[in-house]
């Protein structure tokens, strides 16, 4: 994790973002999730901006940022896919709103018992999800928007372990 963390810092150009972009990896995507300087308000009129035009503004901005820098973010994506193995997935942050360009939809094999399966039927049903599958990656981010604290440390953890592991002898 290191040496990719390492190696986008050194790879991506300069003025992308406004610091270290966040780097996640998982067993089949990197994401980076970059945050860009909110844009300025107009100087005649600074206070005057609605919330409507500001989330106008912030839209008109990341579009911008992923438009300009789409052929830069493919050839980087590019090269680490081929070094690293796995592939890269884009994303932003501005102004406390969050917008991924590119995410890899991979499927999970699950064994679901009835009472979870009617658990993701109510949700269809209720128009919350499309489909199951739909209805499942809700009920993943609900529990990891509501676990976050937990899972943040079970992840540092695993980093620990990994040292470890790195560390001592090989089999």
């Amino acid at each position: 994790m290191e040496e990719l963390r390492g190696w986008f810092s050194g790879r991506l150009p300069d003025g992308w973002f406004t610091g270290a972009p966040e780097i996640v990896l998982d067993r089949e995507e990197v994401t980076v999730l970059g945050e860009l300087p909110e844009p300025a308000a107009a100087e005649d009129r600074p206070e005057e901006r609605s919330e409507a035009e500001r989330a106008a503004q912030l839209a008109g901005h990341i579009d911008r940022f992923r438009e300009g820098t789409r052929d830069q973010r493919i050839a980087i994506a590019r090269e680490a896919e081929h070094r690293f193995g796995h592939k890269v997935s884009w994303g932003v942050t501005c102004g406390g709103r969050q917008e991924m360009f590119t995410t890899l939809s991979v499927p999970v094999m699950t064994r679901l018992r009835q009472p979870e399966r009617r658990v993701l039927d109510t949700l269809v049903e209720a128009g919350v999800a499309r489909s199951r599958s739909d209805a499942l990656a809700w009920c993943v981010r609900l529990v990891g928007k509501n676990t976050d604290e937990w899972l943040g440390e079970l992840r540092t953890a695993l980093e620990h372990v990994e040292r470890a592991r790195a560390a001592g002898p090989t089999a």
